[in-house]
């Protein structure tokens, strides 16, 4: 008797990717696609009634990120294999995916063969990491992360407030605030407040 195939639910909010990925999966004998879902609701939804062997999941979704939808799938079913499918959104991003209970992190400019091979590999109950990702996460290993003040303080720099707003802001002193964006340059390894946010953005510190 033929085994049953590999169930997958696709979650991201465009069209295209999950037709695309509807025809990918739909092409392999092994694999069936069971749902797709455009926002981190609809995953939870989809999930709870179709209970996946592997969930394919965007990063950035219209009503939550990807990882918090991550995170509410896996607080009902601690068993749940969920790949990140995306963009590279940066080290911290994939950190923080991990660190939710990501079984892999993939990107959506991969040949479809290893992306079909990555959905095994997870499903076989094995990790799966691109090795430019993996090369990514060493060179910043061992960093100091930003507290969530200046995290806080960094995102209202990236809407162009100066530290006297951010104080406004955060009902802070204004000496507070310098020496918050001091430790952030630090961090960062950034000599200004602009390169700060063009550090932090790709690195998936901070989104715009």
């Amino acid at each position: 008797m033929a085994a049953a195939p590999l169930r997958v639910l696709c979650v991201d909010d465009h069209p295209l990717l999950r037709d695309g990925l509807a025809a990918m999966l739909g092409s392999q004998p092994d694999m069936q696609l069971v749902a797709s879902a455009a926002t981190g609701a609809e995953a939870l939804a989809l999930y709870r009634l179709h209970q996946p062997d592997v969930t394919l999941m965007d990063l950035r979704l219209p009503d939550m990120s990807g990882i918090d939808a991550l995170i509410a799938i896996r607080a009902e079913f601690k068993d749940a294999r969920i790949v990140m499918l995306t963009t590279f959104e940066g080290d911290v991003s994939v950190h923080r995916a991990l660190e939710a209970g990501a079984r892999g992190y993939l990107l959506k400019s991969m040949p479809p063969g290893e992306l079909l091979e990555g959905i095994r590999d997870v499903h076989a109950g094995r990790k799966r990491i691109p090795r430019e990702v993996m090369t990514h996460l060493a060179e910043h290993l061992g960093d100091e992360p930003l507290t969530s003040r200046e995290l806080e303080v960094l995102r209202l720099i990236a809407k162009g407030q100066r530290n006297k707003d951010i104080a406004e802001h955060l009902f802070i002193s204004e000496e507070t605030v310098k020496v918050h964006v001091k430790h952030i340059m630090e961090k960062l390894g950034a000599t200004g407040r602009t390169q700060a946010v063009a550090i932090a953005v790709p690195r998936g510190i901070i989104q715009l």
